[in-house]
Parts: structure tokens; sequence; C-alpha cells
């Protein structure tokens, strides 16, 4: 045997469809069709409205159709996530690369292909680190707040078109609709009438025909109005020639300076894909009762964007919509990615030329309905009636993503969730304990009033960890609340809930003991946990205090406290008789 040490990932790990692939039957294949082709015949006209809501032509709409939802159908977990591209990703590419070149242009449409590639490293290099953790910082109130901000913006950046303008871009909602009111003696009245047709129609059979594929039934519809009546002819906008063809192997250009301008985009946008990807993939997942893996799916997502990027694909996640529909027509596997990914090939392989009459007030519709959807304003009262700190982020995510822009929102509402948290952390619960008469146990005097104080005792539990972000507070705390009571002879503390200690905290501790020592108040500690414990040792502590200021629990110190002092008997009285024994050896059980 050579001595060379090596390690060989499985290859289940690596491309986990090994592990459905050898029970995929009849029904798994039944299921599969008939998801993928349902979701096909949707991400067709969505891809096409998306793309054009990126500032791209439609066609890369639909080249983000094929090969991410190949790559992912290979190394995802879940196997009900829809890949594609969607509404939101769409919006933050846009408010990244219009600064850097025109919508449209050649340029543009390269700085895209190149950011889809930034955000695919990036997502690999989190999985491969197992960063998964990181989506953390996209918490709730931050995610529904960007998310309801983010759905105005997008409706409202469809106005233009839906009332036949010509506006410039523009990244916030104010500045779109000064915009919008400045120019609305040039509306154009036919594309003003075909739009709002368009919305009517789509949320008419949203509301009562679920099942029909509202977006594909506008295209249709609209396509065929435009080319019977040559409404184009008369100035409403069309898509015009989309090429066709399968998308053609080309690396993104890569140059530095523009890897720098795009970097803050690509940071945002990988963050914002993963957190969708894998809230979408756990919501389903436990609905059908199998498990998804961040890192994989980190990895996944990543490999998706990356390998698509050199077949000219755009950013791409998962849509909750067409995730719903896929699970509810009967996926089972994330193969249905592949039957979906196949109508989108036979559409550019075949159909293409059958699109050039489809209205752009038709596709403005489609993404002003499914960016509304977004818009979540139950969401927003619920967060601030279970927790005003967290509605507060919400509605700052929501404000500032409204008014300023799609990353300042994200990177707002991350900051202030970091600092309600560093704030809670940093004025942590500290309760007051009292004796409950007839047993060994002490609960806060605030929400028990039975519980009764000990004379000369204060008896405190902290509800934190003991860091440097409220290693002050609670020193100042245990020194005031000593200084203003001078009837208090001991302070016990129930370290039970207090599952670290670092250094500054045990610097602290050092400085209160030797005060309260000064001031000839003795400091004891109970139900301190071992990792703590450790840091307490290694700090000089429980040197410094003594191995009889430690017990198991605060009836121990209690008792050992008033024994000592000769009170014990009123104590003792207090206690159930059936649970005292003939001698209570508390003092073997401290450290």
């Amino acid at each position: 045997m050579s001595g060379r040490f090596s390690y060989r990932l499985p290859a289940r790990r690596l491309i986990p469809a090994l592990d459905w692939l050898p029970r995929y039957g009849r029904a798994e294949v039944k299921g599969d069709l008939v998801a993928g082709l349902t979701v096909g015949v949707m991400l067709v006209p969505q891809s096409m409205a998306y793309a054009l809501l990126a500032g791209v032509p439609p066609v890369y709409g639909l080249y983000a159709s094929l090969i991410p939802l190949l790559v992912y159908a290979l190394l995802g977990t879940s196997r009900h996530l829809a890949v594609g591209i969607i509404a939101i990703d769409m919006l933050i590419v846009a408010a990244g690369l219009t600064p850097l070149a025109e919508p449209g242009s050649p340029r543009y449409v390269a700085l895209a292909l190149l950011l889809t590639a930034l955000v695919g490293v990036l997502q690999l290099a989190m999985g491969l680190a197992r960063l998964g953790f990181l989506v953390n910082l996209l918490s709730r109130p931050v995610l529904t707040g960007f998310a309801s901000g983010a759905a105005l913006i997008i409706a409202f950046s469809q106005v233009d078109s839906l009332l036949g303008l010509s506006l410039p871009s523009a990244s916030s909602l104010p500045a779109r609709l000064w915009l919008t009111l400045t120019h609305l003696p040039e509306v154009h009245l036919l594309t003003l009438a075909l739009g709002v047709g368009a919305l009517l129609l789509l949320v008419g059979l949203q509301r009562f025909a679920p099942r029909l594929p509202s977006a594909l039934v506008v295209v249709v519809l609209g396509t065929l109005l435009v080319w019977l009546l040559r409404l184009d002819r008369l100035g409403v906008a069309v898509v015009g020639s989309i090429p066709r063809g399968l998308p053609s192997f080309a690396p993104p250009e890569l140059e530095l300076s523009t890897v720098r301008a795009l970097l803050p985009t690509a940071v945002t946008l990988a963050l914002v894909q993963f957190m969708n990807v894998i809230t979408l993939g756990k919501v389903f997942a436990a609905r059908y009762r199998y498990s998804v893996r961040p890192n994989r799916e980190l990895l996944a997502i990543g490999a998706a964007n990356l390998v698509g990027s050199f077949f000219q694909s755009l950013p791409v996640s998962g849509s909750f919509s067409r995730t719903a529909v896929n699970a509810r027509a009967g996926a089972c596997t994330p193969l249905s990615n592949v039957v979906a990914a196949a109508v989108v090939g036979l559409t550019l392989l075949v159909l293409t030329p059958l699109f050039h009459f489809l209205p752009v007030p038709a596709l403005a519709a489609i993404i002003i309905v499914a960016a509304l959807g977004l818009f979540d304003l139950r969401g927003l009262r619920q967060l601030w009636r279970i927790k005003r700190t967290d509605g507060a982020v919400a509605l700052l995510t929501f404000a500032v993503t409204l008014l300023i822009g799609v990353r300042e929102g994200v990177l707002s509402g991350i900051v202030a969730s970091i600092v309600a948290v560093m704030y809670r952390i940093s004025r942590p619960n500290v309760a007051e304990l009292g004796h409950l008469p007839g047993t060994r146990s002490f609960r806060d005097r605030r929400h028990h009033p039975e519980a009764r104080p000990i004379p000369g005792l204060l008896l405190l539990r902290v509800d934190a960890s003991f860091s440097f972000a409220n290693a002050d507070f609670l020193q100042d705390l245990l020194l005031d609340r000593t200084r203003d009571d001078p009837s208090i002879r001991a302070v016990v503390i129930d370290a039970s809930s207090i599952n670290d200690l670092d250094t500054t905290a045990a610097a602290a501790l050092q400085r209160v003991a030797e005060t309260l020592a000064d001031r000839g108040v003795a400091l004891y500690f109970a139900g301190v946990k071992e990792p703590v414990m450790e840091t307490m040792r290694r700090a000089g502590l429980v040197d410094l205090l003594g191995a009889d200021h430690f017990f198991l629990t605060p009836h121990r110190a209690v008792l050992h406290i008033l024994e000592q002092w000769g009170q014990a008997d009123r104590y003792l009285a207090a206690l159930p008789k059936a649970e005292l024994p003939e001698h209570d050896n508390h003092d073997r059980d401290n450290i």
C-alpha cells in the first residue's frame, strides 16, 4: 500500500442526479414531461419580457433558458426548482449596467454576459468555501422590503412601453415618475389601448382560468392582432426579428477595469439569487419531504451561470411562479428543467419568426402583472406587528430601494439588520430573579410576581453571550445596581444562558469582581457551561474568586451564601420538604 494520502470525492456528491436516476421510472418520466412542457410554455414569453427589462434584446432571454437549465438539472438538489431569468434579477442587472453603457447596445450586451460569468464565479467560490451561511445576511425583513420596493420599480419601469413612450433609464421610482409625467402629452393611444387590454386579459385569466398559460395567451392574441391589423404600421412597437438558431459558444469579454466596475452588482446579484434559490428549494423540499443542500445549490446555480455565460446567457436563478407551476404539474426530478429547455430550444430553431409581430406593450403587461405579484404588503404589516425592529428594517429597505436604487436598498437593509442585531446584543435582557416558594427554582420577577427576593442578595440572569459588544453595558449594570442598593452583600449571576465568553468580557468580569470586593460585595456564579468555564479558568477569574464561588445551580449558590450568613432557616422553610435530604453537601457541587 502506498504511503501517499489520497482522497476521492464520491461521484454522488459531485452529481446529485446519480442519487435518483437509478429509480427513474415511467411515473417520473410522465411527471417531468408534463411539468417541463407546462413550464416551457410559460418560459418563452416570460424570458423574452424579462430580457427587455434587463435592457437586452428578447433573444437573450431565450438563450438564458437553455444551457443553464441543463447544468442545474445535473448538479441541483431541488426536485422542483424551475430555473431561468426572473424580474428582480433583471432589475439588478439593469441598475448595474445602465451607468456603464447604453441599454441594448453591443457594449451593454457584452457587459451583461460578463456579469453573468462573474456571478457564476462568485457563487462557485462561495459554494467551494462552504459559505452558504452568508445568505443569512439577507434576512426576511431585508428580502420583504427589497422585493416589495423592486416590484414597484419593475412595474413602473414598463409604464413607458405601456404608453408608447421612449424614455431614458432611471433606477429610482421618483425619477421614473417624473420622466413619465413630463412626457404624458406624447402618449401613443393605440399602444396604451393594447397594453391596458393585455393587462386586463392577464388579470382576468389568472382570476377565472388559472390553469391556462395566461402569458402565452396574451402573446399569441397580441401577435395575431398586430399581424392581422398591421398595427406596427400605426406606431405600435413590436419585438421585430429574432435570430433563429441556438446560441453559439463565445467566452465573455474579460477586462480588469470592467470587472472592478461590475463587482458590486455581481456580489449583490450572487447573494440575492442564492437566497431566492435556497428559499424556494427549502419551501418545496419541506412540502414534498426531501432535503436540499445549500452549498450544493450554490455550486449548481454558480455552474449554471458560469457555463451559461459562454452561451450568451443572462444571470439565472429560481422563479417562484414557475416553480409552483412545476410542482403542481407533477415534476419529480430536476429533469423537468431539461424538458423546459427543449421547448425553448425548439422555439429558437423553428418558431422565432412567429414572434416578429409580438407587441412590446403585451410584454410590458406581462412584466407588470408578474412584478406586482411580488409586492408583499401583508408581509410588511406582519413584520411590523410581530417585531417593530424587523418591520423598521423592512420599511427602510423598501424606501431606499424605491427612492434611491436597487443595490443601495439591499446594502442598506443588510447594514440595518446588522446594526439591529448588534444593538440587541449590546443591550441584552438581564433578569432579576426571585425565589418561587415551594420550589428550588428562581424566576424573573417581572413575569412572576410570586417570586420573592432574598434580602441582601442580588440574583441576575444574563440572557445572551457575554462579549465585547455588551461587556461595558453589563459591567456598568452590575456596578450601578450594587452601588444604588447598599444592602446588597452578594451577587449571584445565573450563567446558564451564557453560551460564550470572550477575552473582553472576561476582563470586564475581573474588574467587576475587584470593584465589588472593594465594596464588600461577594460575586458568585451558577450554571456556568464548560466552554465558558474554561475561558474563565484561562483568564484567571476562577483563581481570583475562588472555586467555592461557582455552583451548579442558583439554589446551591443561595443556600451556600445564606448558611455562611447564618440565615438559611427561612430559605429552607420555603423549600419542598420531600426534596430536602438530611444533609445537602452543596459545597461539593461547586467546581
